[in-house]
């Protein structure tokens, strides 16, 4: 229990990190971060909000991943909604600073990007599935070998690319955002100990089996105590 405990207690920290750096890196104004130059361009072409957008994006890369061999779990849909959600609910309420000159917008940005890194970390050694964007880089990362610094750069440069060609707002701040991420968090895997290739994580239909074995458990031991 008390592992569980602590494994729900990394997810919550990382899903709440997370769009706190999002939210951030919008703030600071110097171009969107990656993932949300795409959440952007679908929100300007379809009318629904950023949070919608990230959710659906979210939605699309697991049934892609799944393809893949990468499985659903509870941190897995927790990434997919409650960044969504926060991600809407920090922007509504304006819960970050906004600033009018670059050093400022530029420090928000890097410590946006810092955050995120970070919350990675977070809810990835949860080892409750990780996020969807995560998911794929997970999967790429077991089939090509590549390093986490290439593979994220990779991923966050064709997303950044789709969302301006959307109308996605693209500037200095996406630049670096692509540039950096990949290494935020290859920094807090490395400070942490952490080896993304080594993750065990649990997944829903583990859940799901287990709770069928327990159901069925008692359903036998009841037909026991009735024969007796």
């Amino acid at each position: 229990m008390k592992k569980i405990v602590i494994k729900i207690i990394r997810l919550a920290i990382g899903l709440f990190l997370y769009p706190c750096g999002i939210v951030m890196t919008i703030n600071a104004d110097l171009g969107l971060s990656t993932w949300d130059v795409l959440h952007q361009g679908i929100s300007k072409t379809t009318g629904i909000t950023m949070g919608q957008a990230s959710i659906i994006v979210g939605i699309a890369i697991i049934i892609t991943t799944s393809f893949l061999g990468e499985r659903l779990g509870w941190g897995t849909l927790g990434n997919i909604i409650v960044i969504g959600v926060l991600l809407d609910f920090f922007l509504y309420h304006h819960v970050f600073p906004t600033f009018d000159s670059f050093i400022p917008s530029f420090i928000m940005l890097i410590v946006g990007i810092a955050t995120m890194g970070l919350a990675t970390y977070f809810y990835m050694s949860a080892e409750l599935g990780s996020g969807p964007r995560d998911s794929l880089m997970v999967a790429l990362k077991k089939r090509s070998k590549k390093s986490v610094r290439f593979i994220r750069f990779s991923i966050e440069s064709v997303a950044t690319f789709i969302g301006f060609l959307l109308g996605g707002k693209v500037g200095i701040g996406t630049l670096v955002m692509v540039v950096t991420i990949g290494y935020f968090i290859q920094f807090f895997f490395n400070l942490f100990k952490f080896d993304i290739s080594k993750v065990q994580h649990r997944f829903i239909d583990h859940d799901i089996r287990a709770l069928y074995n327990y159901l069925k458990h008692k359903k036998d031991k009841a037909k026991d105590c009735s024969s007796d």
